[in-house]
């Protein structure tokens, strides 16, 4: 944990390795925005895409790059909250949960003061 780059401790093999895996639930919020007749608007209100990773770093590069069916016509994508899970089925419930109406509510609770902030500068 001392190089202070988020998973590298965690990845086995590495120096600093104590063999720790976590599963990380990520979600994304779209800065992506499109051409309408008059104007440029933000994505469907800064559309939010929920998922799970062991590499966090690296699959936020992945949705940047297009190579997610799903998320690529609303890059640029950036990380606004993420959970670490050290049972991969925790992880996968955990997602599958914040996907729900009720793990939506939860999540705008959550991030009330962020989601605040963000639509005020707008």
């Amino acid at each position: 944990m001392s190089s202070g780059k988020l998973g590298q401790w965690n990845t086995p093999g590495s120096e600093n390795s104590t063999a720790i895996m976590f599963y990380y639930v990520y979600v994304l919020q779209s800065q992506a925005v499109k051409r309408s007749s008059t104007a440029w608007q933000s994505v469907k209100n800064q559309e939010l895409y929920i998922g799970h990773t062991i590499n966090l770093r690296e699959r936020l590069q992945e949705h940047n790059r297009g190579l997610n069916f799903s998320t690529k016509p609303y890059r640029p994508w950036q990380l606004i909250h993420f959970e670490a899970y050290r049972n991969e089925e925790d992880a996968k419930r955990r997602e599958k949960y914040l996907k729900t109406s009720q793990g939506a509510r939860l999540l705008k609770r959550m991030l009330k003061e962020y989601f605040y902030h963000k639509r005020s500068k707008n």
